[in-house]
């Protein structure tokens, strides 16, 4: 038996029990006389997650549809098993994963993210709090030049190794634009904003979290939940997209618009997505992942992974240079308009 079916026990500490059951990702699908519920192992803080469930309930009294958790009969949202593993229950829906291949799931996703941060308003709390994205590049960078010396040193002998010196300076000068850039916008004062107005990021919108239901879409999996400047949401699921559509224009353009129109950008957030766009985060994290695990074998999808990341520089750079124009002058006139300085 595995982890989950010893976990199906816990269902009793809910008053429930399960028809029937179904494996899915990391988690246990329960079909119940309360719909469908899912079954995961927790191992986290239960104060946090006990904010994540202030979040969630916020969501849903706003109509936008959650994974809320369950509490059991003693009113807590974490369970234990006989085993003393500890176990939490969720509300999960019938529904697919946002599809990368359809452009009305992806514009839909941008929509709900939108929604959602118009939503996602909490009292602010200095532990849950994001890391500074000064911090982040400067760490970034500094890790991209040791991975490049250690390289040096012992011998570039595989192929990801190969392929890795030959591009590094490229990319490592982006990462240093995109630390020049953030220096030159008023990143500070927009990530105290952000803070003061207790903003909330999703921490992990990707397609794998966003099903889609037959009428509107479901966002789940809330556990990397923080407070930051919410264009970092935005910007990981656009980037996670157009990779996939070798950074097609049009795409990313329809995408900003249907955001801006739920949940209008300002002309600091414009900016500020504008240089998260510039780091080459992928390849950090390819870079990253080498070093860490520093294994001799490379795995032939990281190969071709690096590979992609080369052959799409160029348009990617392009990307950057020419999506954000329009919002900039949109953003210009507005201001101006108020009369207020960009």
């Amino acid at each position: 038996m595995s982890l989950y079916d010893y976990g199906l026990g816990t269902l009793s500490q809910y008053g429930l029990n399960a028809e029937r059951s179904a494996r899915t990702r990391g988690a246990l699908l329960c079909y119940t006389e309360q719909g469908i519920l899912i079954l995961r192992e927790f191992h986290g803080s239960e104060k946090k997650l006990k904010k994540q469930q202030e979040l969630l309930l916020l969501l849903q009294e706003n109509g936008i549809n959650t994974d809320y958790f369950l509490e059991n009969t003693q009113g807590s949202l974490i369970s234990q098993s006989k085993d003393e593993q500890m176990f939490t229950l969720q509300h999960w829906y019938e529904g697919q994963e946002c599809s990368t291949r359809s452009r009305e799931d992806i514009l839909k996703s941008v929509g709900t993210l939108a929604k959602l941060h118009n939503v996602m308003k909490m009292e602010p709390a200095e532990e849950y709090r994001a890391r500074s994205l000064r911090e982040e590049y400067i760490r970034h960078n500094r890790e991209i030049r040791k991975i490049r010396k250690f390289i040096r040193q012992k011998g570039a002998s595989g192929v990801f190794e190969k392929k890795f010196l030959s591009s590094v300076e490229g990319f490592l000068q982006r990462g240093e634009l995109a630390l020049e850039m953030l220096e030159e916008t008023d990143y500070d004062s927009l990530r105290e904003k952000a803070w003061r107005e207790g903003d909330v990021c999703h921490g992990a919108y990707n397609q794998h979290n966003i099903l889609m239901l037959r009428k509107g879409e479901a966002v789940t999996n809330f556990g990397n939940w923080c407070f930051d400047i919410q264009m970092a949401d935005l910007y990981h699921f656009m980037r996670k997209i157009l990779e996939k559509y070798s950074w097609d224009l049009t795409l990313g353009k329809e995408m900003l618009t249907e955001y801006h129109r739920i949940r209008p950008v300002s002309y600091q957030e414009w900016q500020n997505l504008k240089v998260r766009f510039t780091y080459p985060e992928k390849y950090w994290k390819l870079a990253n992942y080498y070093y860490s695990h520093k294994k001799v074998w490379i795995s032939g999808k990281n190969v071709e992974k690096l590979e992609n990341l080369i052959n799409q520089k160029e348009i990617w750079e392009k990307f950057i240079q020419n999506c954000f124009q329009k919002y900039f002058l949109n953003a210009h006139t507005e201001l101006a308009e108020c009369g207020e300085k960009p």
